[in-house]
């Protein structure tokens, strides 16, 4: 079950990446009767109709007819990216500089400051029990 639910979202993850909108699907009728009029006019098949309208020779035929604004996958939402992509110019610098070691003497010495062999009798254990 867990398998047929990743494959599932993995499809949903793909065909949301194809930014194909609900519009667009609803346009498609125009599509295909826009291809059938290439077809009955010019002679075109389905590939070359594709290649004049979304190809290579997109930018020659744009011009010819009024339908082309109604196809679908025209707009230019398509290319829209909703990222904020900051840039930040900061400059790193890394200081690498030979420092000599220095042997710094040892000066410590502690002493006793009083020394008292003998305990307090408080401390002492018990002379009589």
């Amino acid at each position: 079950m867990s398998k047929l639910i990743a494959l599932t979202y993995s499809f949903l993850i793909l065909f949301q990446s194809f930014n194909i909108s609900l519009e667009d699907l609803s346009k498609l009728s125009t599509l295909l009767e826009h291809a059938d009029y290439h077809k009955e006019m010019y002679g075109d098949n389905f590939f070359q109709f594709l290649a004049e309208h979304y190809g290579d020779a997109k930018v020659d035929h744009d011009t010819e007819h009024e339908e082309h604004k109604d196809l679908p996958f025209k707009g230019t939402h398509h290319f829209c990216s909703h990222i904020i992509t900051p840039f930040i110019n900061s400059m790193v610098t890394f200081d690498l500089t030979y420092y000599e070691f220095v042997k710094i003497p040892f000066n410590f010495h502690y002493t006793d400051s009083h020394t008292n062999f003998e305990k307090l009798s408080v401390f002492q254990p018990p002379k009589h029990a």
